[in-house]
């Protein structure tokens, strides 16, 4: 099982902390955007006198609602084709195990979500990247490059859009290129659809609005990040091919149930007022101008201004990303803080790319970044492996 490149320094980052330092944690999709309170005021005054296991699908009335929620952003489905799974990580897991058999393939644009490469080496699958570039903003690949990856084990392509970790907004045309593909060599389209509210430019496509393609597609959903609760554990699968979802439902009842008190969360968002979204969405906004701002004025940093989602891919003048994010832990401050990011290698699947490059979370208040920026732009001209026009300077670190 491969480590998480998001979560492997977290020894370091509780180290310096542990030291007084102050640590701007920009590794993560943590948001700090307060939960609504009437999703957590649903579980505050629920009248319950035995916490029983839900349906293995998940409750009927929280999929009803669902339903709701689908028809609102142009999605028609029906409650039996959503099974609530726990988290967003269980729905993508349970796709793995239902249409792909060990040995199988799945394509992924890298860089990807980098759990994909965990949840496939459980399935016993292998993860085929094409890979997207920084400097045409990790647009998706030519679909050619998609085709000369299909051999007899590909079953499935897997996407996410908006993107984590670059952010990047799939078009429709772009969709719709995957759509043909898939018909044509008869695919899966796994679409992990988590930040699908914050779109910047454009409209989020699902592929489940891809007409023709609907026996193909398998939504993976979470509440986690559309309302900031990310512990509550609450994710859905939903797809319109039966047999799919009946393979699904096995899975789901060897793991009994969802949680029970995230689903009496999960029906009270669906009640939200529709412009629930408009605050975060605009705060999200103004973090990422604000980033890809300060990080491109930056000597020798370049970053592309995300479509969507809250996440950017940097790339900086060092030699090696794993070496600089561990050495901002243990061995720089600025004004007694430092910066916590994550390695971009991590989040690629072809070995050897994403060296030089950072992903990082706007998760934080304006205050909190504009400080995080100011630790970057101070531990970049102090960093010992700096390297400009690719040459490594051999920079003595104060």
């Amino acid at each position: 099982m491969p480590p998480s490149p998001i979560r492997k320094l977290v020894p370091y980052a509780e180290a310096a902390r542990k030291k007084g330092i102050k640590v701007y944690q920009l590794n993560i999709g943590q948001p700090d955007i307060e939960t609504p309170v009437p999703i957590l005021d649903a579980v505050r005054h629920a009248d319950i006198k035995v916490l029983e296991y839900s349906h293995s699908a998940g409750n009927e009335s929280y999929r009803r609602k669902l339903v709701e929620y689908y028809k609102r952003v142009g999605i028609d489905v029906s409650y039996d084709q959503i099974l609530i799974t726990t988290g967003g990580s269980e729905a993508i897991m349970f796709g793995f195990f239902t249409c792909l058999n060990p040995g199988d393939e799945v394509i992924i644009p890298e860089p990807f979500y980098a759990n994909y490469n965990g949840f496939a080496c459980a399935a016993g699958v292998k993860v085929i990247p094409v890979t997207s570039h920084i400097e045409n903003g990790f647009a998706l690949p030519p679909i050619k490059e998609f085709e000369n990856k299909i051999s007899a084990k590909t079953k499935a392509i897997l996407v996410c859009s908006p993107n984590n970790p670059t952010g990047y907004l799939y078009s429709m045309e772009e969709m719709e290129a995957l759509k043909e593909l898939c018909l044509k060599y008869n695919l899966y389209l796994f679409s992990d659809e988590a930040y699908r509210e914050f779109s910047y430019h454009g409209k989020s496509i699902s592929a489940l609005q891809l007409k023709g393609l609907e026996q193909n597609v398998l939504l993976m959903d979470t509440i986690s990040k559309r309302y900031s609760a990310c512990g509550a554990r609450l994710g859905a699968l939903v797809t319109k091919n039966k047999n799919v979802y009946d393979a699904a439902m096995k899975f789901a009842q060897a793991r009994l149930s969802p949680p029970g008190l995230a689903q009496i969360m999960g029906e009270a968002a669906v009640d939200l007022p529709e412009h629930y979204f408009d605050a975060p969405k605009t705060e999200y906004q103004a973090r990422r101008d604000l980033l890809v701002s300060r990080l491109n004025k930056m000597p020798g940093v370049f970053c592309p201004n995300p479509g969507g989602a809250f996440y950017a891919i940097a790339k900086l003048p060092i030699d090696d990303c794993d070496k600089f994010c561990q050495w901002l832990l243990e061995k720089f401050t600025f004004n007694n803080q430092t910066v916590m990011l994550a390695p971009a290698t991590g989040f690629y699947g072809t070995a050897g790319l994403g060296k030089n490059e950072v992903r990082l979370a706007y998760v934080l208040n304006l205050d909190a970044i504009n400080a995080a920026m100011d630790c970057l732009e101070k531990a970049l001209e102090e960093y010992p492996g700096k390297v400009i026009d690719g040459k490594h300077l051999n920079v003595i670190a104060n």
